[in-house]
């Protein structure tokens, strides 16, 4: 137990370098640049300097505020787990954010039963749910197919799943998706809007509510859920 947990520290802090070592470089070139010879640079490539030191930093912004996220999940130090929450309002509210993000490229569709009502965090709630949407539509082409929807189960819970006809995952990469840092695909971080945490975030709010994350990837369809207990 403690060479794994030792193993998972070094882990840890190895892919947080990793994520910072670029946006670091960026900021870090850009700022020495205008700092040395600020006056040999006309308007136009100072609005753009700056533009990428903003970018860069928002993006370590982001994985900072995430880490944090996941901390005060993991340790239980996070809002108790009072509300009673109506899963309609919520669902529609996170299929219009989807529905923006995509901007027409992909057909969304939304099946919930209007009645249903759960006990937890709304806001963490919300986060999870919008977190899975929110991939879906970024990792699927134009012209994909994503529905949302919320089954109520024959024992009393329920689940929310999100299927879209990206591309397929292999079998190997579905059991390792919710690891920190994780991606399937690498050269994905370059782009700065993902670093592998978002579905650890999803995973820990899941098990805070007493239920779990599954992913499947058959039959042209991806499947990203999360189940929670009666």
């Amino acid at each position: 137990q403690l060479e794994r947990m030792e193993t998972m520290r070094r882990d840890f802090i190895a892919n947080v370098s990793h994520e910072l070592k670029t946006p670091l470089t960026v900021v870090a070139g850009f700022s020495e640049m205008l700092a040395d010879d600020y006056a040999a640079c006309n308007e136009e490539e100072v609005a753009h300097y700056l533009k990428l030191i903003c970018e860069q930093n928002a993006r370590m912004q982001r994985l900072i505020e995430d880490l944090l996220t996941l901390s005060s999940l993991e340790t239980g130090s996070s809002a108790p787990i009072e509300e009673r929450v109506p899963v309609a309002p919520m669902l529609q509210s996170i299929l219009a954010d989807a529905q923006a993000l995509s901007a027409g490229r992909h057909e969304i569709t939304l099946a919930v039963d209007e009645q249903t009502v759960i006990r937890g965090c709304a806001n963490e709630l919300r986060s999870a749910f919008g977190n899975l949407a929110g991939n879906a539509v970024r990792y699927t082409p134009a012209g994909g197919l994503i529905t949302v929807d919320w089954q109520c189960q024959d024992d009393g819970g329920a689940r929310f799943c999100v299927r879209d006809s990206g591309p397929g995952i292999a079998p190997d990469h579905l059991a390792r998706l919710t690891e920190r840092f994780y991606r399937v695909d690498a050269s994905r971080s370059n782009s700065g809007n993902n670093h592998g945490l978002g579905l650890a975030i999803v995973k820990a709010i899941a098990l805070m509510h007493g239920g779990d994350v599954f992913v499947r990837s058959d039959h042209g369809m991806n499947t990203f859920g999360i189940h929670l207990p009666v």
